[in-house]
């Protein structure tokens, strides 16, 4: 097993679990017992229950100090922000409409749970890529549950950026929290650019949280997707749509392929199947761990 980055939390690493490639979430915070102990493990029985194809899989866990840890898959493409922003950017419109409809399919579902799961950490690197570019809620059980329990309490949630301005100021706040920050992973989507670049998060904080600024939406957006953006923003929670009526305002803007482009696109997955089909199957080579999985451009604060 190899350590792959350090986040708020602890340390992640990439390994190898019974031939299959996982990440390993180790905390820093091993110093547990009693009640805390037994309100983390009920958060892994809660977690191991979640399965959806835009949640991260939860696939174990090391529920006693002092490695305490959350083991899940790997995905290959790592997290959103870094392919927003890297310079060799491959993402299109079409495919950039899709990642924002899975992340609020995965919030939905979080959204939908028993119990309600509010995120209060969504961001673009809390959201992993797999090989098929399809993207996946992620750390949602090191942020918040809606009732009070150990990662409630103990862990820092919110990174000023994606912040909803309640959660600045510090105040009570529920799941419409997640909304505000889907807007700003809309805005990311959309323009490429990096959420208040050039300020510090104290800035941002007052900006947003005191001053009621928002992110500049430019002219040229979709009006409809504008809209929804805007939406996500109000600053009165019960204001901001729910997950569900996301997904019903994003999934008319989903595009259809032109003609010429699906069926080349078909042509060219024919061709690829036939020359699989060609190629005999090679000895399956002995798993191990790998390089680790590119985290590299991640925003100053965290």
């Amino acid at each position: 097993m190899q350590e792959k980055v350090k986040r708020s939390y602890g340390e992640v690493y990439r390994g190898d679990w019974h031939g299959s490639e996982v990440a390993v979430k180790k905390f820093l915070d091993q110093d547990l017992s009693g009640d805390a102990l037994e309100e983390f493990r009920l958060e892994v029985r809660i977690m191991r229950r979640l399965r959806h194809p835009n949640v991260v899989l939860f696939m174990g866990a090391v529920t006693r100090p002092p490695h305490l840890s959350i083991v899940t898959e790997f995905l290959p493409r790592g997290s959103l922000y870094r392919l927003i922003h890297r310079p060799n950017n491959q993402l299109d419109e079409r495919r950039r409409l899709r990642m924002a409809l899975d992340v609020a399919k995965g919030m939905n579902y979080l959204h939908s749970s028993s119990p309600l799961i509010v995120h209060r950490d969504l961001k673009s690197p809390n959201l992993l890529v797999d090989k098929n570019w399809v993207v996946k809620v992620c750390d949602f059980g090191l942020s918040r549950m809606k009732h009070n329990t150990f990662l409630s309490s103990k862990s820092t949630a919110g990174t000023p950026e994606w912040m909803a301005p309640e959660m600045l100021r510090n105040e009570p706040s529920n799941e419409k929290c997640d909304v505000y920050s889907f807007g700003v992973i809309l805005w990311e989507l959309a323009t490429l650019r990096q959420p208040w670049a050039g300020m510090n998060p104290m800035q941002v904080v007052g900006a947003v949280g005191f001053q009621h600024r928002r992110l500049d939406i430019p002219p040229d957006m979709d009006p409809q997707l504008a809209g929804i953006i805007r939406e996500c923003w109000q600053n009165d929670p019960n204001m901001r749509p729910s997950f569900a009526q996301l997904m019903a305002a994003l999934r008319p803007l989903q595009r259809p392929l032109p003609a010429a482009t699906l069926a080349a696109q078909q042509e060219n997955q024919r061709q690829v199947q036939a020359q699989n089909a060609t190629i005999q199957p090679a000895q399956q080579p002995q798993v191990t761990p790998q390089q680790q999985q590119s985290e590299s451009q991640q925003p100053k604060a965290s």
